[in-house]
């Protein structure tokens, strides 16, 4: 094992040097154990989802050497501080030892496959194999080829859908404690009302009598948002976006703040959901739920029939919501061309709005780039999943999102005129041409040249990558998102106004503004608009520069341990789907490697490896043509190139007792 495992568990000192004094050989990749490649997982959806690292370093096939690595090599010479943490994982398979009672030696073996296996010492080793536990690292001697641990706890049997929930939690730390006493001591009595003096305040406008609704996902008991719709006398329409009033609820140094600011997101399992803030402000207080009476805080625009606008406003104000409605039940009111109600010509006059909106990010670069966002049916009693499959977007999706979208840009324009130097905003970097290699060669093998110069000059290539294939192009956007950047929050005074880029929305600037009940950065920039509207002073933290940096850097990592989190709890699903429903089904090759492919398989969207040949075996090689991105076995007609169709067999598997993994195979 290469002992640079370790540097995952300290702060270290480098030593840089030279890579060109050194040469390199390198044959194409294949899939191996130590390789993230090697499990079914999903593929990403969004800027949020792209990977944790890309190296795209490769080598032509029998080159004698490869071209040196771009980035910086080095060596450690220090350690500054141990790093070491706890894991979940559980035991090598391994014999009970003869006679009982004494103590055993054992390997543990941690779910995160960047860190090495850790040495332990037990009594209780029966009690321990085949279960999920917590390994603490004490030690790593230099003559070791592991670290040694102890046992910390147990969390469950392996495969339990609840114990592998519980370690995903805690692999991407995220907050499940209970809310303290001290907390919920921050909450309005309930049940809460609205008061006379919340209607009487001169810094709240009273909407209730405005047609104002809400469109989200079915179920969805935090409601964020709302929307109205209102054509004015000179052929124009007055816009509204509702956002729930938390910061009403939710007091600068208050115990609910400091919580909050902590956890920094909800996080959303599949049927689960971990608040932000507790459950009476998610789903009582502060959500914008229908025939009840809510604190926001709106903006208003004056826009024309082609969606120009006219005029911006923001206010504190007084909603009562019309309706709750799903995106299913928004949309079927769209196309029903018999209903003509007030309510259903809001929503077409708001989407034929939203779509020239949308038809405007494009043309300036904005990107559209693939989703396989996977939905579950889920058991009312067992909470299992009955059926998989990928989440449908609508036009009614799009509108929403085009509304929030547009509200988040006015927000953050309107904050850093106020506040140049401490205004939260969100910026997704370029990629680098690094990151866009993958992307280039096999576009380049099948033909097609993307030119990748800017978001708009790759907008335009996307939407000219066709074929007779009508699922072509969605690969390609899904090859795309991959090569991405994470977008992040940060400082406005920390960065030049160049840096503050949204590279998928073309976006000059861009910040979140809309769901305060589930993200704290909505909380932080609230505070903002109140202040640059006098509705209220700028809390303390905003003159702290590098404190207000440390909740950006809080709110990046809560946040992509939510995404993960999110992440891992579908893949759990999906293998206990499978579990009991092996299936054979049409897969998309995505990548070429030198043993097998990576696959995407459409209906479930899944990706995962195809193994050509067992590993270890040199007996049946296969060529690898890196150009043309396509792998072919000697002597036959037989090979297989990227984007190719085929189909295969999904089917859980236990290579190892009691360690199911989801399986894919040619037919």
């Amino acid at each position: 094992m290469i002992r640079s495992h370790l540097l995952l568990m300290m702060m270290v000192c480098f030593s840089f040097f030279d890579a060109s004094h050194f040469s390199y050989l390198m044959d194409v990749s294949v899939i191996s154990e130590d390789d993230n490649e090697d499990d079914v997982r999903l593929v990403p959806n969004s800027a949020d989802d792209a990977p944790r690292n890309t190296n795209s370093t490769q080598s032509t096939v029998g080159s004698s050497a490869a071209s040196v690595p771009s980035r910086p090599v080095g060596r450690v010479v220090g350690i500054i501080k141990r790093n070491w943490n706890s894991y979940c994982g559980s035991l090598e398979p391994m014999p009970m030892p003869a006679g009982s009672g004494g103590v055993a030696h054992a390997l543990f073996v941690s779910k995160d496959r960047r860190i090495p296996k850790i040495r332990i010492q037990t009594r209780q080793l029966g009690n321990l194999l085949n279960k999920r536990i917590i390994v603490a690292v004490d030690s790593w001697d230099v003559m070791s080829r592991y670290p040694s641990g102890h046992y910390v706890r147990t969390i469950g049997d392996i495969g339990d859908k609840e114990t592998e929930t519980e370690v995903v939690l805690i692999e991407n730390d995220i907050n499940t404690r209970p809310f303290s006493t001290q907390v919920l001591a921050c909450l309005p009595p309930l049940p809460w009302t609205l008061s006379p003096e919340d209607v009487a305040n001169p810094n709240r406008q009273d909407l209730r009598h405005v047609r104002v609704f809400s469109v989200d996902p079915p179920g969805c008991r935090d409601i964020d948002d709302a929307l109205h719709c209102t054509p004015l006398p000179n052929g124009n329409f007055e816009v509204g976006v509702h956002i729930a009033d938390v910061t009403n609820f939710v007091h600068p140094g208050t115990p609910l703040d400091e919580e909050a600011s902590q956890r920094a997101t909800s996080v959303y399992l599949v049927g689960q959901r971990i608040d932000m803030l507790p459950k009476p402000l998610t789903e009582d207080v502060c959500s914008l739920r229908a025939d009840v009476e809510r604190l926001a805080f709106s903006v208003i625009w004056e826009m024309t029939p082609d969606a120009d606008i006219i005029s911006s406003r923001y206010t504190k104000s007084v909603i009562k919501s019309c309706a709750a409605m799903s995106y299913v039940e928004a949309q079927a009111r769209m196309d029903d061309s018999r209903l003509a109600d007030p309510l259903t010509v809001d929503l077409r006059n708001l989407n034929s709005l939203a779509k020239i909106m949308r038809n405007r990010r494009c043309e300036r670069g904005a990107l559209t780039l693939a989703s396989a966002e996977v939905k579950f049916e889920i058991d009312s009693e067992t909470h299992d999943p009955l059926d998989i499959g990928i989440y449908q977007i609508r036009e009614a999706n799009q509108m929403i999102e085009e509304f929030m979208l547009a509200a988040n840009v006015s927000v953050a324009e309107k904050i850093l005129q106020h506040y140049p130097l401490c205004s939260l905003l969100r910026r997704h970097p370029s990629p680098t041409k690094e990151m866009l290699e993958p992307l280039l060669r096999t576009a380049s093998s099948v033909g097609l040249n993307l030119d990748v110069s800017s978001s708009k000059a790759l907008a335009e290539s996307l939407d000219n990558a066709k074929r007779d294939d009508p699922y072509f192009n969605k690969l390609i956007r899904i090859l795309a998102t991959r090569c991405m950047t994470q977008a992040v929050y940060f400082c406005s005074g920390d960065l030049s106004l160049s840096e503050y880029y949204h590279y998928g929305l073309a976006s000059a600037l861009y910040t979140h503004f809309t769901s305060p009940i589930r993200r704290y950065a909505d909380v932080v920039v609230h505070r903002l608009l109140a202040a640059a509207l006098d509705i209220a002073k700028l809390p303390p933290v905003f003159q702290d520069g590098p404190q207000l940096t440390g909740i950006a850097d809080n709110l990046n990592y809560r946040h992509r341990n939510a995404q993960m989190a999110s992440r891992a709890s579908v893949e759990l699903h999906t293998l206990i789907y499978f579990r009991t429903r092996p299936v054979d089904t049409e897969a998309r090759i995505v990548k070429i490697k030198a043993n097998g492919f990576i696959v995407f398989v459409p209906k479930f969207g899944i990706e995962g490896p195809i193994y050509l040949m067992a590993k270890g075996d040199k007996g049946a090689d296969w060529v690898v043509d890196e150009v043309h991105q396509k792998v072919t076995k000697p002597g036959t007609n037989i090979s297989y190139a990227v984007l190719q169709s085929v189909m295969i067999h999904m089917e859980v598997v236990e290579p190892q007792p009691h360690r199911p993994k989801l399986q894919l195979t040619l037919i």
